[in-house]
């Protein structure tokens, strides 16, 4: 099993980019433009600042926001690319539910997949700028990948969700779209929590990718511990939606064929 998501994986990466002249560099290219596009709107012309830990005042430079802002983008372009696609994922793989033998559940942890070898792409990105920008890279990247995995977990329960219900109801693809749109300008990828009134801040953590971004950002950019409590909750909850998500799936699936 395990030798066969990783083989999906690699063809999902590699056919994306099939016969396009740059190649893997358009994982690169997308949310760099997208960086600009964002420094310059909340950058340059709104000149929004970012209270780092440990500093008096929000003082850095429109470069040290673009990092901290590419950060936080990171988390959410994991989170839009999973869940985007996850409505049409097995109408788009409808031959594989006709092959008794071959285990449709996994077709969200190959998407997903995807979407994490993308965002470890941009983070070595930030990386570089980051070092070249700030001077060093804090010790506390090693907790990268332990703030990153409820989020992972959480993403597949949505998506094998939304997978199941997009092959009975097409239209869940047009729900789905403005939902990750709002789930992007409603979290502190663009703006602080503490930016909000005292009552509204903790209502802000209902979003699925706050914590993520804001434990993400502690410990790739910031070199602090995350909220270890509300990353222990993030991650209770994670699981219960991953563990829902997953039988739900496989309670529905025994229609898929007779659907497509």
């Amino acid at each position: 099993m395990r030798e066969l998501v990783f083989l999906l994986i690699g063809r999902e990466v590699a056919g994306r980019y099939r016969g396009s002249a740059l190649g893997l560099l358009w994982s690169l290219i997308n949310p760099l433009f997208m960086l600009a596009v964002y420094t310059f709107v909340f950058g340059v012309v709104m000149k929004s600042r970012w209270a780092v830990p440990g500093h008096e005042s929000a003082t850095h430079s429109t470069g040290e926001f673009a990092i901290i802002l590419f950060c936080g983008l990171i988390v959410f372009q994991f989170f839009a690319e999973v869940v985007s696609q996850a409505p049409g994922l097995i109408v788009a793989n409808a031959n594989y539910v006709k092959k008794i033998v071959f285990p449709i559940q996994i077709l969200p942890v190959v998407s997903a997949g995807a979407a994490l070898f993308h965002a470890v792409v941009s983070l070595l990105v930030l990386l570089v700028f980051a070092y070249v920008v700030f001077g060093a890279i804090p010790l506390t990247l090693v907790l990268a990948p332990v703030v990153f995995a409820p989020l992972i977990v959480m993403v597949l329960g949505i998506a094998w969700t939304l997978a199941s219900i997009g092959v009975y109801f097409r239209d869940m693809n047009q729900i789905v779209t403005p939902f990750v749109t709002a789930t992007v300008f409603l979290s502190p990828v663009f703006f602080q929590r503490t930016a909000l009134p005292d009552w509204l801040q903790p209502w802000l953590s209902l979003n699925p990718i706050s914590v993520p971004v804001e434990s993400f950002r502690s410990v790739v950019i910031f070199g602090v511990q995350p909220d270890w409590v509300a990353l222990g909750n993030y991650s209770l909850v994670g699981i219960v939606i991953a563990f829902l998500g997953y039988q739900f799936f496989q309670k529905t699936r025994r229609g898929f064929a007779d659907v497509l």
